[in-house]
């Protein structure tokens, strides 16, 4: 069962890496409708680039990311204790396979481990769930959308308004950096950790999925349109598309801090899905 889900986990880095969610790209064609002149190039150029990389069975961006996984696995789930073993065996297939390029680096010495595996990499977020089923998400992560990632310890006092601030002005900062049109995820609460891990999760959302706070989902549409409003357009080159959505999530907060933090996705937002139920079988559910 190891070897079935290893085949497993290299097929959905595939299909992350060469087939963009139907969401993504719609948000992306509707963009390209309401654009003129370099920025509608632009994103017709991202566009063909999307169809050819499904056609030709080729990764969409030369940077195929870090190998990151959200699982949510059953308490009686009969193969948690392989998954992990699994995945990495995975991730080790799919590097030859695809291929993917080499993006694990050791910090001390530099040296790149060549198929994409090392110290916690792949990283595994964990979930659990009554039943004996898993569902797994690839989030192949790009390194300069990851490079727009920031955490801030506001006051309390500064509340949402800080929020909203901190949000649009490292936006803004990044600019054309992490590969716009974006999906911004932020997190507010917990701790420091805690935030930017539900930044993260925000990223799962399917484009234009409101959460379902209604305050929150209010701030969301409010950060949206203050983003695009800002003019860094696609790729950086100007327009009114600088970011596809923003997902929040929350937690409770200590009465001391307010953590806020951002996790970016460029256009190439990848992430797909598959479930496995207790008796070994494997589908696509996205």
């Amino acid at each position: 069962m190891k070897d079935k889900i290893a085949e497993a986990i290299a097929d959905l880095l595939f299909r992350a890496e060469t087939d963009l969610s139907e969401d993504v790209e719609n948000a992306l064609r509707k963009a390209m409708e309401e654009e003129e002149g370099i920025a509608k190039a632009t994103l017709s150029n991202i566009l063909k680039n999307v169809e050819l990389a499904r056609e030709q069975g080729k990764p969409m961006c030369q940077d195929t990311g870090t190998p990151t996984f959200f699982i949510k696995v059953g308490y009686d789930f009969p193969y948690r204790h392989i998954l992990k073993e699994a995945i990495i065996e995975g991730v080790k297939l799919a590097t030859k396979k695809i291929p993917l390029r080499p993006n694990a680096v050791d910090v001390v010495t530099g040296k790149n481990s060549g198929d994409n595996t090392g110290h916690h990499i792949p990283y595994i977020h964990w979930d659990f769930m009554a039943g004996d089923e898993c569902y797994i998400t690839a989030m192949p992560k790009g390194g300069g959308s990851e490079n727009a990632s920031a955490l801030k310890m506001l006051k309390p006092g500064e509340g949402m308004k800080g929020v909203k601030k901190f949000v649009v002005e490292h936006m803004a900062m990044m600019g054309g950096d992490p590969c716009p049109p974006t999906v911004v995820g932020v997190g507010i609460g917990g701790g420091g950790d805690i935030a930017m891990e539900l930044a993260k999760k925000a990223l799962l959302r399917k484009i234009g999925e409101r959460s379902h706070d209604g305050e929150i989902a209010k701030v969301e549409e409010e950060l949206l349109s203050a983003l695009n409003s800002l003019g860094i357009g696609p790729m950086g080159l100007g327009g009114k598309t600088t970011c596809l959505d923003v997902h929040i999530e929350i937690a409770h907060r200590h009465p001391a801090s307010l953590p806020v933090g951002i996790a970016v996705q460029c256009w190439a937002n990848r992430r797909k899905s598959i479930k496995i139920d207790g008796g070994g079988n494997i589908w696509n559910i996205d």
